[in-house]
C-alpha cells in the first residue's frame, strides 16, 4: 500500500475536532431530529457529488459487491444520525453522548471477528481508559425513568449503527475509491432519510434561517471535514483507531458548550477529559506501531 501524503493519524484527530461541533449545532437547531439528519446528509451528498462525477472512473470502477456494501454503510449512517439526534430529546446530552461513545466496544469486537485484526493489550488498556473517561463525564447526569430509558436505548442503538458504518468502511476502503464509496454511502443515506421524511409527513420547509445555516454547517464541517476524512483514513488505519479517536468528540463538545452556550466544564468533566486524552494517546500510539494484516 502506498504511503499517504498526509499522516492518517493526524488527519483522524483533525476530523475529531470537526465532528465535535455536531452536538453544538444540533443543540442550536430548532428543527426535528429527522430533518436535521436529512439535510445534513443531503447537503453533504450535493456538495461532494460533482467532485465524484467529474473524476474519471470514480463510479464505473465499482463492482456490485462494493455498491451493495457501500449502500448498507449508508443505511447504517442514516440510522445512526436519526437514533442519536432523537435520543437527545429523551435523555440528557451527557447520557446520550456517553452511550454513543461506547461504539469502540462494538468496533473492536467486529474487527476481531470479521477482520482478524490484532489489538495489542496495551492498546486495549488505552481504549478502556478512554471509555472510563467518558463514563466519568456523564456519570452524574444519568437519569432514571421511562423517558430517559428510551433515550438511552436509542443512543445505544446509535452506537451499534455507527460501528457497522465504520467496519464496512474499513473493509471497502482497502480497494474502493473514496469518491465512489462516499457517493454511494451518502447518496443512500440521503435517499433513506428523504423517504422517511416523506412517509412520516415531516415538513421539509418552514424552519428559521439559522437552522438552514446549521444544516449546512453540519454537512460541510462535521460530515465533509469529519466523516469523509475518517473514511479516507480507514484505508490506512484500523477501524478501531478511528472508533476510539471519536471518543475525543465529547471533549470538543464540552469546549464549544463553554464558549458558545455559556456552560463551563465542571471538575468532573475536566477529570474525565484528562482520562480520555490519556486513553486516546495510549491507544493510537500503540496501534500505530502494530503491523496491519494484508
Amino acid at each position: 500500500m502506498p504511503r499517504p501524503a498526509l499522516n492518517p493519524y493526524l488527519a483522524v484527530m483533525a476530523a475529531v475536532v470537526a465532528v465535535s461541533f455536531s452536538a453544538l449545532f444540533v443543540r442550536l437547531a430548532t428543527a426535528p431530529p429527522l430533518i436535521i439528519a436529512t439535510y445534513r446528509l443531503l447537503f453533504t451528498f450535493l456538495a461532494l457529488a460533482p467532485v465524484t462525477l467529474l473524476k474519471k472512473g470514480a463510479l464505473t470502477g465499482l463492482d456490485r459487491r462494493q455498491v451493495a456494501l457501500s449502500a448498507l454503510s449508508g443505511l447504517f449512517l442514516a440510522l445512526h444520525f436519526v437514533t442519536w439526534f432523537t435520543s437527545l430529546g429523551y435523555t440528557s446530552v451527557a447520557s446520550s453522548t456517553v452511550l454513543v461513545t461506547l461504539q469502540p466496544v462494538f468496533v473492536v469486537i467486529g474487527s476481531l471477528l470479521f477482520f482478524k485484526e490484532h489489538i495489542p493489550r496495551l492498546a486495549v488498556v488505552g481504549g478502556v481508559l478512554a471509555l472510563t473517561g467518558g463514563l466519568i463525564i456523564g456519570a452524574a447526569d444519568f437519569q432514571v425513568g421511562p423517558r430517559a430509558l428510551v433515550g438511552d436505548l436509542l443512543a445505544l442503538v446509535a452506537a451499534v449503527m455507527v460501528s457497522g458504518y465504520l467496519l464496512i468502511g474499513r473493509r471497502l476502503r482497502k480497494d474502493t475509491p473514496l469518491e465512489g464509496y462516499t457517493f454511494v454511502t451518502y447518496g443512500t443515506s440521503s435517499l433513506f432519510l428523504v423517504g422517511t421524511t416523506l412517509v412520516t409527513r415531516t415538513p421539509f420547509t418552514g424552519y428559521p434561517t439559522r437552522d438552514w445555516v446549521l444544516f449546512l454547517a453540519l454537512a460541510l464541517v462535521c460530515t465533509v471535514m469529519g466523516h469523509t476524512v475518517f473514511n479516507w483514513a480507514l484505508k490506512y488505519v484500523q477501524a478501531s483507531v478511528v472508533s476510539v479517536s471519536i471518543l475525543g468528540e465529547p471533549l470538543g463538545a464540552i469546549l464549544w458548550a463553554a464558549v458558545f452556550l455559556g456552560e463551563p466544564p465542571t471538575l468532573r468533566q475536566m477529570a474525565g477529559g484528562a482520562v480520555i486524552f490519556s486513553g486516546l494517546y495510549l491507544f493510537t500510539r500503540v496501534t500505530a506501531r502494530t503491523p496491519q494484516p494484508a
